[in-house]
């Protein structure tokens, strides 16, 4: 016998996400029960539950910003304890024994990670589901410990927007003396600006807004650039080591390119798909520039994250939702209307009658 869950699920592409009750799978000696405290809303969530990229299987649970408490642990878990509060991300799951899984970036997993939700556990077919319920099953490998003193409604979107930001600028080493742009002020660049600030970088904030100088500022620009300014713009050419564009739809890369110092790098985390306009590499080729992308990140890389951001005091700047709210929460995303992440209290599933 399984254990018995409520949580909300999206049952098609145009229908409002409900309560629904279905069966999480028996403990494994290497599992651990989460009660599920938060979590944070990601887009991903929004274009899963839309199938905006064609690949929903429904019912699905959405949610991949989780933290929780641990409610019991499998006989041969010995990293977590019952009571201690904890993270759960993209990633349930993956192989284990290709070379990214080895080198610790099971994100990049040969055979595919398993992700958290609307995919199929690799060991007995069942139907992964996510945050958005009461309670997660997950293996230990794939569970993270949460730092003492964080706000954890407030840390809940580290787990994907958190980590998103964080890998790139830790991969291309970003560091005192580093001059990096983030292009983009939403939830994955709002914390891009507070890591780079964080780890000594000159950070500058490009946007195509204006009137966000004191939102970038406080959370830690040192000056904003809006891209729509051509002016603005010129001044700025060839200036950047690292552009982390966080834009998530289509888009011209190509102005940003050109901010890029000689050998400089652009890191696409925002946008899956093909780039349009097309990049004009002769941009690329005079001054040895590069553009590339990077997804979420590694557990080992997860947890070093996490430990910086309670080290350094970082969270995510969020809006607290019940999860009633969940379908006009989206609404709102795709209008940018949240500064910058939407988090659900779990308690409020119990507003729902059984």
């Amino acid at each position: 016998m399984g254990i018995a869950i409520r949580g909300y699920a999206a049952r098609s592409s145009d229908m409002q996400l409900r309560l629904f009750g279905f069966e999480r799978r028996s403990p494994r000696p290497d599992d651990v029960v989460i009660e599920v405290l938060y979590y944070g809303v990601c887009h991903s969530d929004l274009h899963g539950a839309r199938n905006n990229w064609g690949s929903a299987k429904y019912p699905m649970v959405p949610g991949h910003e989780i933290v929780g408490r641990v409610t019991a642990a499998g006989a041969d878990v010995t990293r977590f304890a019952v009571g201690e509060y904890v993270g759960v991300g993209c990633m349930v799951d993956s192989c284990q024994a290709c070379r990214p899984c080895r080198s610790g970036l099971e994100q990049y997993c040969d055979e595919g990670a398993t992700s958290t939700y609307n995919n199929l556990d690799r060991h007995d077919g069942l139907r992964t589901y996510g945050g958005f319920s009461e309670q997660v099953v997950v293996g230990d490998r794939f569970v993270l410990k949460m730092p003492e003193g964080l706000d954890l409604k407030a840390a809940a979107p580290l787990l994907c927007a958190g980590i998103t930001a964080y890998s790139p600028l830790r991969h291309w080493n970003a560091k005192p003396g580093s001059r990096v742009a983030v292009v983009g002020l939403g939830g994955l660049g709002h914390m891009a600006l507070k890591f780079a600030r964080a780890m000594g970088t000159d950070v500058t904030l490009i946007t195509r807004t204006a009137g966000k100088e004191d939102d970038a500022r406080t959370l830690g620009a040192h000056s904003v650039v809006v891209s729509t300014d051509g002016d603005q713009m010129a001044a700025v050419k060839g200036s950047f080591d690292l552009v982390i564009d966080t834009v998530p739809y289509k888009h011209d890369i190509n102005p940003y390119v050109a901010t890029l110092q000689t050998s400089g790098m652009l890191v696409m985390i925002g946008h899956f798909g093909v780039i349009e306009p097309p990049l004009n590499s002769t941009a690329l080729m005079m001054k040895r520039r590069t553009v590339a992308g990077s997804y979420i990140g590694g557990i080992r890389e997860t947890q070093e994250m996490l430990d910086f951001c309670g080290e350094h005091g970082i969270v995510c700047d969020i809006e607290m939702i019940d999860i009633q709210q969940i379908d006009a929460a989206f609404d709102r995303m795709l209008a940018a209307d949240v500064k910058y992440r939407f988090v659900i209290n779990m308690a409020s599933l119990k507003n729902d009658a059984a």
